[in-house]
């Protein structure tokens, strides 16, 4: 019994769990740059709008450029992450390998941290064991492990920030601090500047805060009148500056239009007769080159809402194709799964299907459990993917609630074990 009592508590480390959850990640980001030239990694890595916008930057043009082009200025996405990028460029050049290894490392490192706050959610939720489980699934969950290395975007960091906004959300609700809330605030004001589709979990969880920490029988809004003033407060600059820039209120980032037209287009309509056969990246940038954002994303929006206008049921078809492949990564998995030679791509897809089955449960484990906190944990997978359904859907996207996922999960392998213990557990013979 000493024995696995000592073995239990060394798994349950969180040290232990960190240096794995960092070492898996190092070491699929090492095997696979050997396979990928040099050249390759310094250019592809940072080819896309976070690339493109940090490149200008860090060469003193300002935010802007999001097609690599000198188009001017964007609001096309938030400042924070293409603002680490653009310290990369200044400390280790501009599409170097250096810098693609520097911020393979950031990534890395905020992937990595976020086995903290779910593991501290984990344990106020549901115990050690479901903290030490949710961290474990976290460390070694292939999307956790390969998106380091695939994406030099904000995925890692809106994971991590997800994760601490769980953690702190449940702190704050045992808490009537003034400072505490002004942390809260300043905490969402930092993630809504890095990924602003997190937004629409912020009045929610903040008003189960508000709703948690009153005193009984009265409901107190100064606190959180004042964390949701310093939200607002953090993004006012950036506010002020989109303003001034495209003379119309962009309060976060302007693209939305695009990726709601990317998803609802005549591409998708098989009996359009004008439909483009597919997307290019070179028609798109040469018409937002001649037009600008303000009027490309106007197009874009007038084009995308006619069409889910003029397209009710095909929209409903779409939307449930994005909504299979936000859970599982493809629109036809299970095709997917029979035909793809990649055992790689098999278990990515399993591993994605067990997580998407995992939260479910959890939830209801939750919600029948009667705990105090199946409301706010239960709206990452319900709240937050919703805006993809809608426009276009990718396990990159999902990702950044990744690490709640798999708390339900763990939430879900805690409640079955224990199920199981009861029915196993003999019953005492009548007298």
């Amino acid at each position: 019994m000493e024995i696995q009592e000592k073995i239990r508590k060394v798994t349950a480390s969180l040290v232990l769990i960190l240096i794995v959850a960092f070492a898996s990640r190092m070491t699929f980001l090492w095997d696979q740059q050997k396979k990928i030239p040099p050249g390759v990694l310094e250019i592809v890595a940072f080819e896309n709008e976070t690339g493109n916008i940090a490149q200008s930057l860090a060469l003193g043009k300002g935010f802007g450029s999001v097609f690599r082009k000198e188009t001017g200025a964007t609001a096309w996405l938030a400042p924070v992450y293409p603002l680490f990028v653009a310290g990369v460029f200044k400390v280790f050049g501009i599409l170097t390998l250096r810098s693609f290894f520097a911020a393979g490392f950031l990534n890395i490192a905020f992937s990595t941290a976020a086995c903290v706050p779910i593991f501290y959610a984990g344990k106020r939720i549901a115990g050690a064991g479901v903290a030490s489980g949710a961290a474990w699934l976290w460390a070694l969950f292939p999307n956790a492990i390969i998106i380091p290395f695939e994406w030099i975007w904000d995925t890692c960091l809106s994971a991590l920030l997800a994760a601490t906004i769980l953690w702190a959300t449940l702190k704050l609700a045992e808490s009537r601090r003034v400072r505490d809330w002004c942390v809260y605030g300043f905490l969402w004001g930092f993630t809504l500047m890095t990924n602003p589709a997190l937004g629409s979990l912020l009045p929610l969880l903040l008003g189960w805060a508000a709703y948690r920490a009153r005193k009984p029988g009265k409901l107190e809004l100064g606190r959180p009148a004042l964390a949701l003033a310093i939200v607002i407060l953090c993004c006012v600059p950036w506010t002020v500056r989109n303003y001034v820039q495209f003379h119309r209120f962009v309060p976060l980032r302007s693209s939305f239009p695009f990726e709601l037209w990317i998803g609802n287009n005549e591409i998708f309509d098989l009996h359009a007769v004008n439909a483009p056969m597919r997307i290019t990246r070179y028609e798109e940038v040469r018409e937002y080159s001649q037009l600008g954002e303000n009027a490309f994303l106007q197009k874009k929006w007038e084009e995308a809402t006619k069409f889910i206008q003029t397209h009710p049921g095909l929209e409903l078809e779409l939307s449930g194709k994005r909504f299979v492949a936000t859970w599982t990564g493809l629109e036809t998995p299970l095709k997917s799964f029979r035909e793809t030679d990649s055992n790689l791509t098999r278990g990515i897809l399993l591993a994605n299907v067990l997580a998407a089955a995992g939260a479910l449960l959890g939830i209801g484990a939750l919600y029948m459990g009667r705990s105090e906190f199946a409301f706010p944990v239960a709206l990452f997978p319900i709240v937050f993917p919703c805006l993809y359904y809608i426009t276009h859907a990718s396990l990159r996207y999902r990702h950044a609630i990744d690490p709640v996922v798999l708390l339900l999960a763990a939430i879900a392998i805690d409640a079955g074990v224990r199920f199981l213990a009861r029915r196993k557990k003999p019953r005492a013979n009548p007298t």
